[in-house]
């Protein structure tokens, strides 16, 4: 026991063998023994582990340790990182160095902090007041923080590639929703760079360079500017388009000046807050009464001056008044009321924030007048109104909540960089999350100081008209205005660029995974990985935004797609947290289901909120990409949620389904199809899948099954090709169901295992379909038809219905029309009303729908067959069904001598072939017998006295004395007595009904597209199951296509409703 325990090696020395056996000779020690032969024991101590076959599925953990940390993170759709060249050729790939600060913080917040804040946001606080401003600014936020924390959970549980947002959503919720919702990321990102293009454009024609307008805008009117942003917003796209096109490095050199612009400014807004406390800018707005004039027509708020003493009209005289003072005709409401100068930035303690507290909305082309101010109003409607500062929009509060939206988006900046940070399960959820906690700071403090410091008139003065052109939110800043308006365009201009570098490569990485075929040719790309087809059709579709024409317009459609996108990552979350599956292990653990459904929520109420037309476009967009990516993409298994929650889903609904059988009311024919194999393993009759297509038109199971004999070890590969066949036949025949291929020792053991056991729970078959033994009679063995009977009494005893497709190559394919023509059905018993069932399911299908339904039954001598054809269309008419309805009689008659001649051939042939089929077995008995004899030991009297084999393996019991004297007695049979033989009267009966029933269907039927016949039960005893394959042939010959359904005994249709 002691040399046992020193002989064994330790850990330490096997991990030191382990590391040093590829660089180094082995370590000799002294508890390895060094003399042993390789060739014996081999190289590797694991070498009971050492499986060819298993290397590449189970490889050893030295070696998937190697890999993953080996693992290089590039990213997807473009070589973002620096490749270097090494003198030997080898290429080598400098490893992501980004942190939390650079990779994560400083991206979002300047996707973030952008247009809106320096161009609407005054507005909206005017406009809305502050209480309901910072109602709009929290609920974007709340909203955007939820959706952060969902999305901090996502990207930390396992390593996130390049391509951040779409690669978490897609793989969180899988390709259908992930194509769909990722086309929705990639559209808003495009209509992202169309906005911050247009912002730019007003910025510039607006507060820059007002004299480079082409077209000159009437006061009040939209239309002259919105061409002239037309024009020059198409002119700034395609500059940014060719800087992209250039070189992504140019944008990203550019990315830490524009970020500069941005916090500049809003340090200038916080310094303009101070220093309005301590001494207010000049910033004179003048108003005539209440109403808010345009002062860049006028340079003095006075209606008369004097000058060397005399009254003299001003500027702001002769735009209301035509003539000299003593003979004037002036404008009514001017003549009226007076004209006051007031600040428009009264400062942070002159109390102005009480006016501001509440909203203004206003509608188009209305008057923005000061509240509380004295004015008389004029007597006529009829004065010019191009003077005053006028809305340019009607405004509501749901309409402000769409435009300013976007300001909070950019929160996935930090996540489309994942393949640049160090580490990116740390850095995205600190980053994202400090990003958002500090923009919401901002901007709801900027909604408190602006409400507080600037005058409410010159808050609803979007472009603002009343302060000389000067943008709103610079007449608050310090030193100077023209910090806030450089910057807010250089803003803009890296905005844009930065969101026509990041559309494309989402686009790219769409189109690479292959899940819109339409969209595969923008999976190209330059040698340097940038996606050029994809940065022109992002141009493209960019242009279509900047035709709007109109910020606030574009806004809406942005706030859309990004809402939906948020929509989906809150649902990804609380999908994967409530199923708990196991690969669902987060890092960030400051989440809860809850959160993320309280997000999703939010997000699909601002949709409506915002604008409830664009949110139902959004959402019947979204869902056509869903219906398109199921039915033509490429089948994607990316282990998403939605899958997990199939799962779950399907798992209730089978326990549910368990509970109790279906009522008669929901029964339809769940399908196990058995189909039999070719040599090559195809499928053999391929219209049996055509006529469970047409029969279930993808609804209920349908299990489609096939047996090999052999065992599984040995046809496995076999296995799995006749599975792929199948499932390729079943697309192709268009048949929704599953596909399940067994090995076993026989056929008839095969199919009875699948009768028995297919199917899971509650979501079990009960019919059974089949082909028909075509060549039976001329088939060399008769496990054709043995096992056909068999898989009869099985399904019978299983209580299963059984459908028998009789010349199944005959029938229709799923291209066929049948134009004219019946579904004949002959209904000999009532066996649940399957009969019934099966042509109304049948005729849903376009292939049958238009084939009329007629239905048989036969009368006796004793039936009143006008009786009982009323009696079956009453019935008929209860269940629903349009049928024509016939009583055929059949008279008991004389047995003919063609049934009698018939049933004695049946019996002849039967006879000759038990005769064959004995004389083969004796005469096999007699050669081993002999071949036992030569080869016996002659040494002892014993083994002369051996007995036969017949007694050596034979344990005589009553049952088989009985058949062995029934083998000797037929094995003596001549030829002669066969001839001589009388044919049983059963038999001769069976016969003739199977005759004559078979006359009365062909006469009637014989035109017919398809025949339903009742089957008959197989004998009890085994020995006539040849007559019983013989009474089926006779009862249906001379049909064309025949479906024998034999029912399962319980009711499938019903009268009540």
């Amino acid at each position: 026991m002691r040399k046992l325990l020193v002989d064994v090696p330790s850990f330490s020395d096997l991990t030191l063998y382990w590391n040093r056996r590829d660089e180094t000779p082995r370590e000799t020690s002294s508890l390895i023994s060094t003399d042993h032969d390789d060739s014996i024991y081999g190289k590797n101590m694991l070498s009971l582990f050492e499986n060819i076959d298993e290397m590449d599925s189970t490889p050893m953990v030295s070696s998937l340790l190697n890999k993953l940390a080996n693992y290089t993170n590039i990213t997807q759709g473009a070589v973002e990182h620096e490749e270097a060249e090494s003198e030997d050729g080898i290429q080598r790939v400098t490893g992501p160095q980004m942190g939390t600060f650079i990779g994560v913080f400083l991206p979002c917040m300047q996707n973030i902090l952008g247009v809106i804040l320096f161009l609407r946001l005054t507005w909206i606080v005017g406009t809305a007041g502050i209480v309901e401003a910072l109602a709009i600014v929290f609920m974007c936020c709340s909203c955007t923080m939820l959706t952060a924390i969902s999305m901090s959970a996502i990207a930390t549980n396992g390593v996130v590639p390049a391509g951040g947002s779409y690669y978490m959503i897609s793989r969180a919720l899988g390709p259908e929703f992930g194509g769909a919702v990722g086309l929705c990321f990639y559209l808003g990102t495009t209509f992202a760079g169309s906005m911050y293009i247009l912002g730019t454009m007003e910025i510039f024609l607006t507060y820059i360079m007002p004299n480079a307008a082409v077209f000159k805008a009437e006061t009040g009117e939209p239309t002259g500017m919105q061409n002239n942003m037309r024009i020059y917003g198409t002119c700034c796209l395609v500059i940014m388009t060719l800087v992209v096109f250039v070189g992504v490095k140019y944008v990203n050199k550019l990315a830490l000046v524009f970020l500069s612009c941005v916090m500049l400014s809003i340090m200038a807004i916080y310094a303009g807050v101070i220093q309005s406390a301590i001494k207010p800018p000049n910033s004179p707005v003048c108003l005539l009464g209440n109403r808010t004039l345009q002062n860049s027509r006028f340079d003095k708020c006075l209606k008369t001056e004097l000058i060397n003493n005399v009254t003299t009209p001003t500027q702001l005289w002769k735009l209301f008044c035509e003539g000299g003072i003593e003979n004037a005709t002036c404008d009514e409401y001017f003549t009226h009321n007076n004209l006051t100068e007031i600040q428009a930035v009264p400062g942070l303690l002159s109390g102005v924030i009480s006016d501001n507290m509440w909203g203004h909305y206003g509608q188009y082309r209305a008057i923005v007048e000061k509240e509380g101010q004295s004015s008389e109003r004029a007597s006529d409607n009829t004065n010019d109104i191009s003077y005053y500062v006028l809305n340019d929009i009607t405004t509501f509060f749901t309409l402000l909540v769409g435009i300013y939206f976007p300001s909070v988006t950019g929160i996935m900046a930090g996540s489309n960089r994942s393949g640049d940070l160090r580490d990116p399960q740390r850095s995205i959820p600190t980053g994202t999350i400090m990003a958002i906690a500090t923009t919401s700071i901002i901007y709801l403090s900027c909604v408190v100081l602006f409400g507080a410091c600037i005058e409410g008139v010159v808050l609803r003065d979007k472009y603002g008209e009343s302060v000389k052109g000067t943008l709103a939110v610079a007449t608050l800043a310090w030193p100077s205005s023209w910090v806030i308006v450089i910057g807010s365009f250089f803003s803009c201009c890296g905005a844009g660029l930065q969101s026509l570098t990041g559309a494309p490569r989402i686009l790219q990485a769409i189109a690479r995974d292959g899940i819109m075929p339409f969209l595969q040719v923008f999976g190209h790309s330059k040698s340097n990985g940038e996606p050029t087809w994809a940065l022109l059709l992002t141009a493209a579709i960019c242009e279509i935004g900047i035709l709007i024409g109109s910020l606030d317009h574009v806004a809406p459609i942005l706030s859309m797609l990004f809402l939906m996108c948020y929509l989906f990552v809150n649902l990804a979350c609380a999908v994967q947290t409530l199923l708990r599956t196991p690969n669902w292990r987060p890092r960030f653990k400051f989440y809860h289901w809850s959160l993320s459904f309280l997000g999703m929520s939010l997000s699909l109420s601002l949709m409506f909120v915002s604008s409830w037309y664009y949110a139902l476009v959004a959402i019947l967009f979204s869902g056509c990409m869903y219906k398109y990516i199921e039915y033509r993409g490429a089948e994607k298994e990316w282990g998403d949620g939605i899958r997990g929650l199939s799962l779950n889903a399907a798992q209730y609904a089978l326990i549910k389904l368990e509970e109790a059988p279906p009522h008669t009311k929901n029964w339809r024919p769940q399908l196990l199809v058995l189909l039999k194999l070719d040599s090559d393993l195809g499928v053999k009759h391929p219209r049996l899948l055509s006529f469970t297509s047409q029969l279930k038109a993808g609804k209920g199971l349908t299990i489609v099954c096939s047996v090999l004999e052999g065992t599984y070890m040995a046809r496995e590969a076999d296995a799995k090709l006749s599975e792929k066949n199948i499932k390729a036949a079943m697309a192709k025949e268009k048949t929704k169901g599953f596909c399940h291929v067994v090995v076993s020792s026989n056929q008839r053991d095969g199919f009875s295992h699948l009768i028995q056991s297919a199917g899971l729970g509650g979501m079990k078959h009960n019919a059974v379909l089949m082909a028909w033994p075509s060549n039976w009679k001329q088939a060399e063995s008769s496990l054709s038809w043995k096992n056909f009977i068999e898989t009869v009494r099985e399904t019978t005893a299983a209580h299963q219905a059984l459908l028998v497709a009789k010349n199944i190559d005959t029938f229709p394919t799923n291209q066929d029309r049948l134009a004219e023509g019946t579904i004949d059905v002959w209904w000999i018993v009532h066996d649940g009303g399957l009969l019934m069932l099966l042509p109304f399911l049948l005729r849903q299908h376009k292939v049958w729908r238009r084939c009329k339904m007629r239905i048989f039954t036969v009368a006796q001598m004793d039936d009143n067959s006008i009786q009982m054809k009323k009696d079956l269309q009453m019935f008929l008419y209860h269940l629903r069904l349009d049928a024509k309805v016939e009583v055929v009689e059949m008279h008991a008659g004389d047995i003919s001598a063609f049934t009698y001649e018939k049933t004695l051939v049946m019996e002849q042939r039967s006879q000759m072939l038990k005769q064959m089929q004995l004389s083969k077995t004796e005469r096999g008995r007699e050669a081993q017998l002999i071949h036992d004899r030569n080869t016996k030991s002659h040494a002892t009297l014993n083994d002369k006295a051996t007995p036969t084999s017949d007694r050596v393996h034979m344990t005589w019991t009553k049952e088989k004395l009985s058949s062995e004297r029934n083998r000797h007695r037929e094995a003596h049979m001549t030829v002669r007595d066969i001839f001589n033989m009388k044919p049983d009267q059963t038999n001769v009966r069976r016969m003739h009904t199977a005759v004559k029933l078979n006359e009365v269907v062909v006469n009637k039927s014989q035109g017919a597209q398809l025949v339903l016949l009742n089957m008959p039960g197989p004998p009890k005893n085994k020995g006539g199951d040849e007559n019983y394959m013989e009474f089926l042939e006779v009862l249906t010959e001379g049909l064309d296509r025949v479906l024998l359904v034999r029912g399962s005994s319980r009711e499938v249709i019903t009268i009540y409703s």
